[in-house]
């Protein structure tokens, strides 16, 4: 795509054209159009202006506006970078329901195993003493 292409498509999207209309009158592909104007943050006003149902909030993480479209599980993160970053710092929210209690068919300690119920040993060393008398 040429410079020129990519100024015309800003020009389009900020006249507030939909993605397909784009598509014919400069005789590109939909899905090339939608890469480019996703890429480099070419929202425009057509894709909103028929639906009256669009919210905007903040970003939990960085404070960018976040679409939010009616019906739909509420966005709470403007991308995965974001929802990464404040999942990280934010650990002890983890609602973490998958913890088992355990105990080591080779030392009989008692260990905790998240998200597996059946886990038999509490470390790679007891499962090799345990499987192998203690050699690869």
């Amino acid at each position: 795509m040429t410079d020129k292409q990519k100024n015309q498509i800003a020009v389009y999207r900020g006249q507030g054209l939909g993605y397909s209309v784009i598509a014919q009158m400069m005789g590109l592909s939909i899905n090339t159009i939608k890469t480019h104007c996703r890429r480099y943050g070419l929202g425009g006003k057509r894709a909103f202006e028929d639906q009256g149902d669009i919210t905007i909030s903040a970003c939990e993480n960085c404070g960018k506006p976040v679409q939010q479209k009616k019906g739909r599980k509420k966005k709470r993160f403007c991308c995965d970078r974001c929802r990464n970053a404040w999942w990280n710092a934010h650990l002890e929210l983890v609602n973490r329901k998958a913890n088992y209690e355990c105990t080591c068919e080779k030392c009989g300690k008692k260990f905790i195993s998240y998200g597996n119920k059946d886990r038999k040993y509490c470390s790679h060393e007891c499962y090799i003493e345990d499987r192998f008398g203690g050699e690869y």
